[in-house]
């Protein structure tokens, strides 16, 4: 009877696996070149922890709300000239080359007054819409980690309030930018003033006083190419902070719209996800079930497991969206608490500069396909990133695994 018993166990064993992969080869057949998905083998060993080194995502609906990371402080230096004393006109040739080099370089202080002026205004303006930001994202983003229904209205005009202080934070980007140019302009006239000035002691028919006044004008000419340096520098820091910091905020105001339309918070964006080095090995168990490997196939194992779905991204708009979702779901109905390992793959081959910049776009293509999922339905914190690269691949791929 115990003899019977252990048959049948078997023979019903052999009949699920047997009904596995059919399913699995008629969602993803093997002639497609992009997208190739493999059923489990049944003789494959587990995984062990040192074989497969894969980075713990944090539970997002037991995360903490952390708060918005502030826009970077910018300079606080208040370019204000000096003024110039006047000076009597000694009747002189040189008196009167005088006269109007002061004429010339008041007019280039009250320039630079009037544009240390505009700067702080753009300075205040700047804290005000990244207060306003803030606080519109923050609105979002606390809604989001109690919970809301997927889609909100309400949400969603929080998130274009969001976008307009945005758009209107690269507008004073902008401005800076022009105050910027118009500093320029001026600090090349201001060498050339300060070199007519010391010229200008070169001149014959002077007296001691035009020669007096010329000595004050140089000094203060040279105090104001100081200024208009130190200006130049401290725009040109804002602009670069005040970029990066929008650029920043622009990818992670895509992501809040993500969650605003699952209804549920997700975290920073995908861009700030760190990948770690997955031990990538083409296993013979695993290669010799594939049958008649072709060159450039992908490499079907990470240690001795056999990828869910592989994507292959050898051309533009690979339409991977509509398999994947088959693939997951089968496999969330199956069991519906599996966890999954999506991993970047890179080939290995050429220079080592080339190698690094196909593991970049390779852990790009990790993003898109991570933020299909998530799109999807499948929650954030069970899904683990990692990459690797590997000598058998002959583009950039992205296997997904089942835990």
């Amino acid at each position: 009877m115990v003899r019977i018993s252990t048959r049948l166990a078997v023979f019903g064993a052999a009949c699920l696996l047997a009904g596995c992969s059919n399913v699995s080869d008629t969602l993803f057949p093997s002639s497609s070149a992009a997208l190739r998905a493999r059923p489990p083998v049944a003789a494959a060993p587990a995984p062990t922890p040192q074989t497969v080194q894969i980075a713990q995502t944090p539970n997002v609906d037991q995360a903490p709300l952390s708060p918005a990371p502030l826009p970077p402080s910018s300079g606080t230096y208040n370019f204000q000239a000096g003024q110039i004393p006047p000076f009597t006109n000694t009747g002189t040739f040189v008196g009167q080359k005088v006269q109007q080099l002061r004429s010339e370089l008041a007019t280039l202080q009250s320039n630079i007054n009037t544009q240390n002026q505009r700067l702080q205004q753009v300075r205040n303006q700047l804290v005000a819409a990244s207060q306003r930001y803030h606080a519109t994202v923050a609105a979002v983003t606390t809604r989001l980690q109690v919970g809301t229904t997927p889609g909100n209205p309400v949400l969603v005009n929080q998130w274009n309030l969001a976008q307009a202080e945005l758009d209107r934070l690269a507008g004073e980007i902008n401005q800076l930018n022009s105050l910027a140019n118009s500093v320029a302009n001026d600090s090349a006239f201001s060498a050339f003033l300060l070199e007519s000035t010391r010229a200008t002691f070169g001149l014959a028919g002077a007296i001691d006083e035009d020669h007096r006044q010329l000595a004050i004008l140089e000094d203060e000419t040279n105090r104001t190419v100081v200024l208009i340096d130190r200006l130049l520098n401290e725009l040109s820091d804002d602009v670069s902070r005040q970029t990066a910091y929008v650029g920043n905020e622009r990818s992670n105001l895509t992501t809040l719209s993500l969650a605003i339309k699952n209804g549920e918070m997700f975290g920073p964006s995908l861009a700030n996800r760190a990948f770690t080095a997955a031990q990538l090995s083409a296993a013979p168990q695993a290669l010799s079930a594939v049958g008649s490997a072709t060159r450039g196939a992908p490499v079907a194992a990470l240690g001795t497991r056999r990828p869910l779905v592989v994507i292959r991204f050898d051309r533009p708009d690979v339409p991977y969206q509509q398999a994947l979702y088959s693939a997951v779901s089968r496999a969330v109905e199956q069991r519906p608490t599996a966890q999954f390992d999506l991993v970047a793959v890179a080939p290995n081959r050429g220079s080592p500069a080339e190698v690094s910049l196909a593991g970049n776009r390779s852990k790009q293509f990790a993003e898109q396909v991570l933020r299909s999922l998530i799109d999807m339905g499948l929650p954030a914190n069970r899904v683990n990133i990692s990459s690797a690269t590997s000598g058998e691949a002959f583009a950039n791929e992205v296997h997904l695994y089942v835990r």
